[in-house]
């Protein structure tokens, strides 16, 4: 029987919105390494809640899990719920949520900071800030943009030991993995077999959680704390985040909280909402994250020349986006296939030509994003609690806030 792990899928939401609502239209420009702001737009009246509501309102087909949401249009907030249909208790509209992925945002805010500082240099190598951390063979420099960038060239992550089913999973949810026993696992596997590199560091992209958990690494190597330390100290409290924390494997969700469901060997959905996680997992809510993309991409958390290394998608020489190397990742918009990831970010372009930037994430049990255009006039956060890739309530909803994606 195959091994069962919950897979990440971090840029399936973004597939299933170009899937979803793509239409006839001119082509939109080519992603800029370092956009700029979007063109001024005419002012609107700020969120539809009857569209919003319906969009999170559960339908026939759903998955059977609750939705908290927030939508921000020319600085009118809008905050929904749709009601939990397995307890049937109502979902509160500030409920917690596992953020998944997403904590690349806060991990590579932390470490471009560093960079303001001095204190890393973002073309430093994992070989100079982690000696001894690579195999061998593993000769070629990997440099600190390479691990933000996704273009490393690193094996996959292996984050705890594998599941053969569906209950498996769903048992083994309570573990905490510290970021020293994935890069262990990944990089010196006990069972001794050959570790390779996916391609030389520089040449493609390819989404990979274990950059991500070397980042980590170079971030307590630098600094003597943990990465918890680090950002409550850099992010969390400046921007007075009382809801969003780095658990470090305490399992119990803070109330409210979204329930996250994960279906069990006989497909009835489980909740999954205490788990143990990794060193860097977090759990935060709508207005929170709100809060944190606003101040990311408005500038509060970071100077220019780092603003810049956040939006700046990774280029060969002659300045054309690197190749997606995973099938079916980075497939909207004027340049399908190729890169799509910035430093822990994604850009997402629509038919209009406005660019999104922001971030799918998986938890077990928990679907979430958040994406903003450039100009802040408009802003989602979503959270399903699912682990469905792509659930059919947050495409409604993005398609509500945005528009149509890019063909």
């Amino acid at each position: 029987m195959p091994l069962v792990k919950p897979a990440a899928k971090p840029a399936a939401l973004a597939l299933g919105l170009a899937t979803l609502f793509l239409a006839a239209a001119p082509a939109t420009p080519a992603l800029a390494a370092a956009p700029t702001l979007a063109t001024a737009q005419a002012p609107s009246t700020g969120p539809d809640p009857a569209v919003l509501d319906a969009a999170i309102a559960a339908r026939p087909g759903d998955p059977m899990a609750g939705v908290v949401a927030r939508v921000t249009v020319d600085g009118r907030a809008w905050r929904g719920s749709g009601s939990d249909p397995v307890s049937g208790r109502p979902v509160a509209p500030n409920a917690a949520f596992r953020i998944g992925s997403i904590n690349k945002a806060f991990v590579a805010t932390v470490l471009l900071q560093l960079a303001a500082e001095r204190r890393i240099s973002l073309d430093g190598t994992v070989q100079q800030y982690l000696p001894g951390t690579l195999p061998a063979d593993f000769t070629l420099p990997i440099t600190i943009r390479q691990l933000l960038d996704h273009t490393s060239g690193l094996p996959q992550a292996v984050e705890g030991p594998g599941a053969h089913d569906a209950d498996g999973v769903i048992a083994r949810r309570w573990g905490l993995e510290t970021l020293d026993q994935v890069v262990q696992r990944t990089l010196h596997p006990e069972d001794g077999h050959e570790v390779t590199r996916a391609f030389d560091p520089g040449t493609e992209q390819e989404y990979n959680n274990f950059n991500y958990r070397l980042a980590g690494r170079i971030i307590e190597q630098v600094t003597g704390h943990t990465f918890r330390a680090e950002v409550t100290a850099r992010v969390l409290k400046p921007l007075g985040l009382r809801h969003t924390e780095v658990p470090e494997g305490r399992p119990t969700m803070p109330e409210p909280h979204l329930t996250g469901y994960f279906a069990d060997n006989a497909g009835t959905p489980t909740d999954v909402s205490e788990q143990g996680g990794n060193s860097e997992s977090m759990v935060s809510t709508p207005a929170d994250l709100d809060r944190f993309l606003r101040a990311l991409l408005g500038g509060e958390l970071l100077p220019p020349q780092q603003m810049h290394d956040l939006l700046t998608l990774p280029r060969d020489a002659s300045g054309r986006l690197l190749p997606m190397r995973t099938e079916g990742e980075c497939r909207f918009g004027p340049d399908k296939g190729r890169a799509c990831y910035s430093a822990g970010l994604m850009a997402l372009p629509l038919q209009d030509g406005t660019v999104l930037w922001g971030k799918t994430g998986h938890d077990l049990g928990y679907s979430d994003a958040f994406f903003a255009s450039l100009d802040l006039r408009k802003r989602l956060v979503y959270s399903v609690g699912t682990h469905d890739s792509a659930p059919a309530p947050a495409l409604r909803i993005a398609a509500a806030t945005f528009g149509p994606f890019a063909s």
